[in-house]
């Protein structure tokens, strides 16, 4: 199994040593398994237990002080699960599987998602904040109050199209895996720092935070809104679809972005046939690749 893992788009991390020892075994695991699905979701709960990745336990904060997970999985026959806004779970990634696998849905959101997440039995009980994220809540000199409405407006007047004030924001995690015939694209994320109470990025949206054919597959991090806007990963498997090798086609995405758009990105990428390429516009970007299809 050819597996590449990343750790998020963003600035460079504290500790960067540990972060890439933990990519590489979550890449290891990935490549140990017997199909592209188990491969990312393996690989995606080894980062969603560990804080210094944005995703299950080092989940970032919304404006309301929950912590909600989001993930999305898609296989080359086009088919995919999604699921997001979930206190409590720390492996979103199963969760997006159960939506594929044991529903007719794509998208399943909230609190149904982790009832059907409890129905499965995904633990829906975790605590996912982390050190560093209950430090940075305790050190805030001002909290959002009043209606959903008040939040919004002291979100917006404080931050703006700024990514919310925390390093750890594009820390998304994501995963393809190729056994050469076919393969899987896999995000998780714990969002973005004080966002809006309810905020849904790119992570679980088909085409943005993840995307696959039966030409390759993607997974993106960095600014949500803008990955949305742009559905950067499918653009990236779209250039696979046009010829371009992997390391060819995310360069290309990264670079259309670029053009359009003033947020930072990255975007991994693997062909059917294991030609891995990864690309990015932020300070830094992990990534780790093991095995062969």
């Amino acid at each position: 199994m050819r597996v590449i893992v990343h750790g998020g788009a963003g600035s460079p991390p504290d500790e960067p040593e540990p972060r890439q020892a933990t990519l590489d075994t979550a890449a290891e695991a990935g490549s140990e398994t017997e199909t592209p699905t188990e491969a990312v979701c393996a690989a995606l709960r080894i980062l969603e237990s560990d804080p210094w990745f944005n995703a299950g336990v080092g989940s970032a904060v919304q404006s309301d002080g929950y912590i909600r997970t989001d993930a999305g999985l898609m296989t080359d026959d086009r088919e995919a699960g999604a699921a997001c806004g979930m206190p409590g779970v720390e492996h979103a990634i199963d969760v997006a599987r159960v939506v594929k696998e044991e529903t007719p849905h794509v998208l399943v959101s909230g609190v149904h998602a982790v009832d059907l997440a409890d129905a499965f039995g995904i633990d829906t009980d975790a605590d996912l904040w982390s050190e560093r994220t209950r430090d940075k809540w305790d050190a805030l000199d001002e909290y959002p109050d009043g209606d959903a409405k008040a939040h919004a407006e002291w979100v917006s007047e404080r931050f703006g199209g700024d990514p919310l004030g925390d390093d750890h924001d594009h820390d998304t995690i994501g995963a393809v895996a190729t056994d050469g015939e076919h393969l899987a694209a896999a995000t998780s994320t714990g969002g973005r720092w004080l966002a809006l109470a309810g905020r849904v990025g790119d992570v679980p949206q088909i085409g943005s935070g993840f995307y696959c054919t039966d030409v390759g597959g993607a997974s993106a991090t960095g600014a949500g809104e803008d990955i949305a806007r742009l559905n950067l990963s499918r653009r990236a498997v779209q250039f696979l679809e046009d010829g371009l090798d992997a390391q060819q086609a995310a360069d290309a995405a990264i670079a259309e972005f670029g053009d359009l758009v003033e947020g930072s990105a990255g975007v991994i990428l693997l062909s059917a046939d294991g030609d891995a390429g990864e690309a990015y516009n932020s300070d830094t970007m992990q990534t780790s690749v093991a095995g062969e299809p």
